[in-house]
């Protein structure tokens, strides 16, 4: 395979066989890499890949990059599949692809105060090509994208657009703020003015703050779910 090709700024960090991208970002971010740092691991037909931030603003704002990521991802599977295909993403990082879910993001910080500026945010993909058990089609809530007609799309593809198209909503939220993220995050929410359940509380998913927390109405009740609550845990 050839060397990736990422934009400016952006640097590779490739793993093999068992290597966990997501630990690996960690233990780099604790040691003070540069931002914009990509470990990745593209074996076993799963595309495995994380993204380093040294976040300049409060953790609860700087939580926009879980969002922001899903939009790159959109954008970056949009590029490359076919055009029945359609992505949908779900607030706690889930993303699905043609109804059923494909994949997941998922984000850790160096600390949980979500009024305090973070050493460091990692956010991680994890999207499954084929199934590992070979049994496609037995879960109807779980697809591959080799099952949906990206067959030619591959792990390295992904990725490399997958980085690009989030270095352009990481501008666009820079520079505009965070209204047009959540204007074209909210057109590809899953669930959007519908009952769930996330966290064992259970009503109707009615919106978002302005920094992607979600509003979940109960009765007359409507609370505040803040992004932060997705944190996987701190080093």
């Amino acid at each position: 395979m050839s060397e990736l090709q990422f934009p400016p700024l952006f640097q590779g960090v490739p793993l093999e066989g068992q290597a966990d991208p997501f630990d690996k970002a960690i233990a780099l971010a604790v040691m003070g890499t540069d931002p914009g740092t990509v470990a990745y691991n593209l074996d076993g037909g799963i595309l495995r890949a994380t993204l380093i931030f040294t976040p300049e603003v409060p953790l609860e704002q700087a939580m926009t990059m879980l969002p922001v990521c899903g939009l790159g991802f959109q954008a970056a599977l949009g590029a490359l599949a076919p055009p029945e295909v359609a992505v949908h993403l779900e607030w706690d990082g889930n993303i699905r692809v043609n109804g059923a879910t494909c994949g997941r993001l998922r984000v850790q910080a160096s600390g949980t105060d979500p009024s305090a500026t973070p050493d460091w945010l990692v956010v991680g993909l994890e999207l499954e090509f084929e199934s590992q058990a070979g049994n496609p089609g037995e879960n109807p809530d779980r697809t591959y994208l080799m099952e949906e007609g990206c067959s030619e799309i591959t792990p390295d593809q992904l990725l490399e657009s997958w980085v690009r198209h989030t270095l352009y909503w990481i501008n666009r939220w820079q520079e505009d703020g965070p209204r047009p993220v959540h204007s074209d995050w909210r057109g590809l929410a899953q669930n959007l003015g519908e009952e769930i359940e996330i966290g064992g509380e259970a009503g109707t998913f009615v919106g978002l703050d302005e920094d992607f927390g979600m509003l979940l109405r109960t009765g007359d009740t409507t609370k505040l779910i803040p992004l932060t609550t997705l944190l996987e845990g701190t080093s």
